[in-house]
């Protein structure tokens, strides 16, 4: 039965099954419970902004456990090191191309990791920018020159670098921006409340991208 079970909820459409938000908890050592502050502060800008209904408390899934499919949305940070087998990365694989998507935010310092990793998860796809111009920056709120700027490190612009498949957006990699450190609780970076309120705007408008497509 428990089989059966799981065949059900992998089949199903990743939407069908909840509206909730869960944070990747994935191998190799780096952070992956990282701003911890960061995710709850989202999910209420969204519940009170752009009309979502997210449980107030995300859950922690693995990266190999069919527990993924049950989360249209799923958040990955850190700084440090990533791992994924290859039972992970299959399973991330049906996980996104089944309908999810997964916002990765690089906390400083991920990149080198997550880009290697992820060709274990797409092999035949790169991660390519986005242009200002696609729904993900307009979609609830506009941010006509794409992603913003919250956190200042190497004096790098911002990026957003996706991997799509069959024309749709399934993962998007936020780069040198920081959004994360800006949903966080005012007191931990002490951000100013504009900056701030750019960062959450942006991440409603990633939530909300990841609930319609």
């Amino acid at each position: 039965m428990k089989i059966i079970w799981l065949l059900l909820i992998c089949c199903l459409p990743i939407t069908a099954i909840s509206q909730d938000i869960a944070v990747l908890k994935y191998k190799g050592g780096g952070d992956w419970y990282g701003n911890p502050t960061a995710l709850p502060n989202l999910i209420r800008f969204c519940n009170n902004n752009i009309k979502t209904k997210i449980n107030s408390k995300p859950e922690t899934v693995e990266v190999g456990s069919t527990d993924i499919f049950q989360y249209p949305f799923i958040h990955m940070t850190g700084h440090g090191n990533v791992f994924f087998n290859e039972d992970d990365a299959t399973n991330l694989r049906n996980y996104l191309i089944s309908g999810g998507f997964l916002h990765i935010d690089d906390n400083y310092g991920m990149k080198p990791y997550i880009t290697e990793e992820l060709k274990k998860v797409f092999p035949n796809s790169d991660l390519i920018e986005i242009p200002a111009n696609h729904p993900i920056f307009n979609i609830a709120y506009s941010f006509p020159e794409g992603l913003p700027k919250i956190h200042e490190h190497d004096g790098k612009r911002p990026q957003a670098l996706g991997i799509f498949h069959e024309s749709r957006l399934v993962l998007l990699f936020t780069f040198e921006s920081d959004l994360g450190d800006g949903w966080e609780d005012q007191v931990v970076h002490n951000d100013p409340e504009d900056v701030r309120e750019k960062a959450l705007k942006m991440g409603a408008n990633i939530v909300k991208y990841a609930f319609e497509n």
